[in-house]
Parts: C-alpha cells; sequence; structure tokens
C-alpha cells in the first residue's frame, strides 16, 4: 500500500513546491489541506491531475477549526505530514495579533491532537520559523538551535508557540514530531508581501510601464541568509526520511549571507530598466525586526547530509522572472 502524505497549507509557495518534489521523487499519495477559499493560483500545472484524484486529493480544513482539522486527518490517515500552514506574514501579525496566535499557536494544537487521535505512528513535521529567534546580538552569529528565544512580532511569538507544541507531543505522547526554524528561504510563488518578492513584483511592473520607477521599501539593514524554497522542500523530505528523531529541533539556511538592501541591488541589476530609484515607505516598516537572520545548519547537515545547491543568483533571477510573468498577463496588482 503506498504511503499517504498530508500537507497543510499546500496552495503556499513552499506546499506547493513541496508537492512538486514529492510528485517527482516519490510514489506517495499527496492529500493537500487547504481552507475552501484558498487560491490555487500555485496549484494550476496540477489541476488536471487534482480532477482525476491522480495521487492528489484536496481536503477543505481550517487550523481554526477543530471539526474541520478532524475531518481531515481521519479521511487521510496519514504515514507524514508537513505542516506548513500557517498565518505567516510578520508585518500582518500586528495587526491581527490574536488571529495569529490562533491561527499558528492552537491551530498546531488542534492538529497534533487530532494526529494523537487517528494517525498517532505518523512521521510529522512541524515547521517553526527562524523569526523565533528575533533580535540576536553579534556575539552569537551564527543562530545554533540553543540560542535563546528573543521573537520580535507576533507572528515570532506565535512561532515559538508552535516550536514548543510540536516538542511538547513528542515527549508527552510519544510521537515522531520534529520541528523545524527555516531561515529565509524564497523563489517563485513566493507572496508578494514578503521583501524580496514585492521587491520583484515592483521592477516586473515597472518594466511593464504600470507604476513609475520607483521601488518602495521598509527597513534595508536586516542581515539576510538566503535559500531557495526549492532547496527547502528537499531538506524537509529529508527530514522525514533519514532516520527521524522525535522530539528532534533543526536550524535549516542557506549559506549566502547579505542585508536586504544588497538583495535589491541584486534584483534592479538584472532589471531592463536603468533608471530605478529606491524609497522608503513609512508604512512598510515594522515596529521592531529581527536584524539579524544567519543560522548554523551544521546540525541538520550532519544528520541527514543535505546542503543548498541552489545558487542566490539562480534564486533571484528566477524569482523576478515569475513575477515578470504574471504581471505580463491581464491580472491587476496591488502596488503592496
Amino acid at each position: 500500500m503506498k504511503k499517504r502524505v498530508l500537507i497543510t497549507g499546500i496552495t503556499g509557495m513552499v506546499g506547493s513546491h513541496l508537492l512538486d518534489y514529492l510528485l517527482l521523487h516519490t510514489d506517495w499519495e499527496i492529500w493537500g489541506m487547504l481552507r475552501w477559499r484558498s487560491p490555487l493560483d500555485n496549484l494550476t500545472n496540477h489541476i488536471d491531475r487534482i480532477n482525476r484524484s491522480d495521487r492528489i486529493k484536496l481536503v477543505y480544513a481550517d487550523l481554526r477549526d477543530t471539526m474541520s482539522i478532524n475531518h481531515a486527518v481521519q479521511l487521510c490517515k496519514p504515514d507524514y505530514v508537513f505542516h506548513l500552514a500557517a498565518q505567516s506574514y510578520p508585518k500582518t501579525s500586528f495587526d491581527s495579533p490574536l488571529d495569529t496566535l490562533d491561527t499558528n499557536i492552537q491551530g498546531t494544537e488542534r492538529l497534533l491532537g487530532a494526529l494523537r487521535q487517528y494517525a498517532k505512528d505518523a512521521v510529522i513535521h512541524v515547521c517553526a520559523s527562524s523569526e523565533v529567534f528575533g533580535r540576536v546580538p553579534k556575539e552569537k552569529l551564527p543562530i545554533n538551535e540553543e540560542c535563546t528565544f528573543h521573537p520580535a512580532s507576533p507572528y515570532a511569538i506565535s512561532k515559538v508557540g508552535t516550536d514548543l507544541v510540536g516538542r511538547y507531543y513528542a515527549e508527552a505522547y510519544d510521537m515522531c514530531v520534529m520541528t523545524t526554524r527555516m531561515f529565509t528561504h524564497t523563489g517563485p510563488r513566493r507572496g508578494d508581501v514578503f521583501a524580496e518578492s514585492t521587491f520583484a513584483k515592483q521592477i516586473a511592473m515597472i518594466e511593464a510601464n504600470q507604476i513609475p520607477p520607483i521601488v518602495k521599501t521598509g527597513n534595508l539593514d536586516s542581515l539576510r541568509t538566503w535559500a531557495d524554497v526549492r532547496d527547502a522542500v528537499h531538506a524537509y523530505y529529508l527530514l522525514v526520511t533519514v532516520n527521524p528523531t522525535p522530539g528532534e529541533y533543526y536550524n535549516i539556511g542557506g549559506t549566502y549571507t547579505c542585508s536586504v538592501r544588497e538583495m535589491l541591488d541584486t534584483l534592479i541589476s538584472y532589471s531592463t530598466r536603468k533608471d530605478i530609484k529606491v524609497e522608503t515607505d513609512p508604512e512598510r516598516l515594522r515596529p521592531i525586526d529581527a536584524d539579524l537572520q544567519v543560522p548554523d545548519t551544521r546540525k541538520f547537515q550532519q544528520h541527514t547530509g543535505w546542503k543548498p545547491e541552489i545558487s542566490f543568483e539562480t534564486t533571484m533571477h528566477d524569482l523576478l522572472d515569475y513575477w515578470r510573468e504574471r504581471v505580463s498577463g491581464s491580472q491587476a496588482f496591488l502596488t503592496r
């Protein structure tokens, strides 16, 4: 009998790339959990297979609705779970902190409670975030797994809860739950509320003469280590298949480090327009920001043998081309 996998948040950037990866590298039956109103843009290439139930099945559920979560897990009875669904936008969390905390912390509790009842032997990946580390002093770089949490947003606080709920279930209920703190990862399908994606979108819109040649930005001084989403989903596959260890937690991330400003300069250098200017937009600034996000990934690499393979330059090129393709269509976009 084929293994079954449940991906929560399958319509997101990471979930859809994980679907691509699992279709190519496994024979698993893939169940994707989504809300009824979730856009299907990232699954366009698979709609025909979904309609034919060819290895892909969708199940509707909401992390804020216990009954729907129980129903989804009962229906799927997964062997593997990738819990990727979340309210994942740090800036939005300042405006909607309660929704963020409920979705991410209590939603994880609801999911793991359902898995404990209906699929206790599943191998489970709970996706936390590098944002849990928040404001880290320079002397603690690169950030290892034992670095103190200092979350800098309601989103980051919610991911601290997500991380701890996952580890609690592993220890209290003898379940194979592992948590990851993935550092900055991006690429095609990245939501336009994230810095590098809104920059790429604005550049594509400038090239199409849809907006003036000004890229609006928030904080450009944050230091980030960048990874490609396609490397990230490979890491997640290895997490659940290479000696999965209940209760373990790992930092995962890329190897190329630069400031958000340098990342923007790279994107602008790829543009066909040579008159692009940069302007700070106060609306894009967070009240507080995680300014140093540089990971120590040795623990995960030693456990699985994983290493990132896609270069920063390729990731940025692909992200910009993704937005060029979208902007060239007839759809109108907000300039957020």
